[in-house]
């Protein structure tokens, strides 16, 4: 089970993100979010943000639709959320290392090319036998 301290983590080991201040958590890079805390409204209240469930950048509807009709107890859509290419995910229903996984992919496809260079750098030393 995820939460939204393992999000901070594997966010800010990316390359070149920028925490954003809020009262839950919100990561960019090149100044284009690609994770956030779900700023759920709520009728008549103020919004409250839910640091239990992100909004996570997908790239485009195709992969949104693949991800809500497959595994819809991890994510979810809001009439709100309706032609973006974001996903609403329960972290409860996530690892960390599936929370990785969707993590980073929401960091590539939203860095610039010149970014995904060194973060493959990164993974291929990490990956390397180097003792």
């Amino acid at each position: 089970m995820a939460d939204a301290d393992d999000v901070r983590h594997l966010a800010l080991v990316l390359p070149h993100v920028t925490e954003i201040d809020s009262d839950g958590f919100d990561f960019r890079v090149a100044d284009k979010g690609f994770v956030w805390s779900y700023p759920e409204r709520r009728t008549g209240k103020p919004r409250l943000i839910r640091t239990d469930i992100a909004v996570l950048f997908v790239g485009d509807e195709a992969e949104k639709q693949a991800l809500l009709l497959g595994e819809p107890e991890v994510f979810f859509t809001t009439p709100g959320y309706d032609g973006l290419p974001l996903v609403l995910l329960r972290l409860t229903e996530v690892d960390v290392e599936r929370l990785e996984e969707l993590v980073t992919d929401a960091w590539r496809m939203r860095a610039p090319s010149a970014l995904l260079s060194e973060l493959d750098g990164v993974c291929d030393l990490s990956n390397a036998d180097l003792g």
